[in-house]
């Protein structure tokens, strides 16, 4: 009887198994920009990942964005954001262009820099947060799209009138990112 069901499960897997089309491994790299609230900026990232199969990919994300932004009345924040995230990657296709959707999560690294008109302070902290993105491979090439969903961070400051006030700063942004990947093309 045990030999029986090993024969039909081995029958049952080998029958379900498909050949993998694509490298199990890739590594991404690519460059975008960044829309904070109230600024803009640049950012740079490198994604190493292995395909499970053609359309599950699991990754890590090693991202770096520099953002100026307007905080508060008067207040002009420089920040840079770190962050250091696994995520997962979903493809709708086998063919040339291949769309897919993916989230992610991990650590943000965030540092600031806060002018006032009275005053300035330096703020660095680490924060937990989330990414659901959207994008396409086309060959090697990549873009995609992602809102980091960061918590807001405390800062101290002057308002317009030049009293002190504590006042949210928003960490959340969107990146845009193209780039292109080494390995993990079609085999």
């Amino acid at each position: 009887m045990k030999k029986i069901l090993l024969i039909a499960m081995l029958v049952v897997a080998v029958g379900t198994a498909k050949a993998q089309e694509f490298k199990p491994f890739q590594l991404y790299v690519g460059v975008g920009y960044t829309i904070p609230e109230g600024g803009g900026g640049v950012l740079f990232d490198v994604e190493p990942a292995y395909r499970l199969n053609d359309a599950i990919a699991l990754g890590l994300r090693w991202e770096t964005a520099l953002m100026g932004r307007v905080v508060g009345d008067t207040e002009a924040s420089i920040a840079g954001t770190s962050s250091y995230t696994v995520n997962g990657k979903y493809y709708f296709s086998n063919n040339k262009f291949r769309p897919y959707v993916g989230a992610g999560l991990g650590l943000f690294g965030l540092a600031s820099v806060s002018v006032g008109q009275d005053a300035a302070g330096a703020a660095a902290e680490t924060k937990f947060g989330f990414y659901p993105r959207i994008g396409f491979d086309l060959g090697h090439f990549n873009i995609n799209i992602d809102y980091n969903i960061i918590g807001a961070s405390e800062a101290q400051g002057f308002d317009s009138n030049g009293e002190e006030t504590t006042f949210d700063v928003k960490n959340s942004y969107i990146g845009i990112r193209i780039g292109g990947f080494f390995f993990g093309g079609r085999k």
